[in-house]
């Protein structure tokens, strides 16, 4: 696909990352691979011909709206099992400047991508018998009450009730969430919290 400078060429590579490579798009399954894919698709996508960055563009859109096969939900690049929708968002919005430059094609993969957020605590405060969690927002916690997984130290457990305090916004990533029903001291620096629904995502 990087060598693609025809659409028939791209089409051809496409159909072969798209028929099972990274995901399959005939039953709408997503592949672990499809991961590790991401950032050479984007990439491709930045550098290569403007048929083979249409197609790249393609196929990260159906690897992040797939479902993933049961026992292959997760991968782990840093040694924390991370949802495959969640790591492939990561990687679109560590390009958000490319991506929103491409218009409504690039926004649209954003806001795909924004649901499957992601907060990393820096700091955390009793409120009462809830946490008031303060750090770093990437994507878009929505409002009303969520499940979130809490990831530390290679483990993951599920919150209950996660309330969104602030938003970030466009000038600061920095936003406050509120932890229901937990202490401080359960939520340490450096806990990073995923959306627990992102995590029960089976094919």
């Amino acid at each position: 696909m990087a060598k693609a400078a025809i659409l028939v060429q791209a089409a051809e590579a496409s159909s072969l990352l798209g028929g099972g490579g990274i995901v399959h798009g005939h039953s709408a399954a997503v592949f672990p691979a499809a991961v590790v894919a991401a950032p050479l698709l984007l990439d491709i996508a930045q550098q290569g011909h403007p048929a083979a960055r249409d197609t790249a563009l393609g196929l990260l859109d159906e690897a992040l709206s797939c479902y993933p096969h049961a026992g292959y939900t997760r991968v782990a690049p840093d040694g924390t099992a991370v949802p495959i929708c969640c790591a492939i968002a990561h990687h679109l919005r560590a390009r958000t400047d490319f991506l929103a430059g491409l218009g409504k094609r690039g926004k649209s993969l954003l806001a795909d991508a924004a649901v499957h957020w992601r907060f990393e605590i820096r700091e955390c405060v009793a409120d009462g018998g809830d946490t008031a969690a303060f750090g770093i927002l990437a994507g878009c916690l929505p409002d009303g009450v969520h499940e979130a997984e809490m990831h530390l130290a290679g483990t993951n457990t599920v919150l209950s009730e996660v309330t969104l305090g602030y938003p970030a916004t466009e000038d600061s990533p920095e936003a406050c969430v509120r932890v229901i029903d937990r202490h401080p001291r359960e939520l340490p620096p450096g806990v990073i919290l995923f959306p627990a629904e992102c995590g029960d995502r089976v094919h």
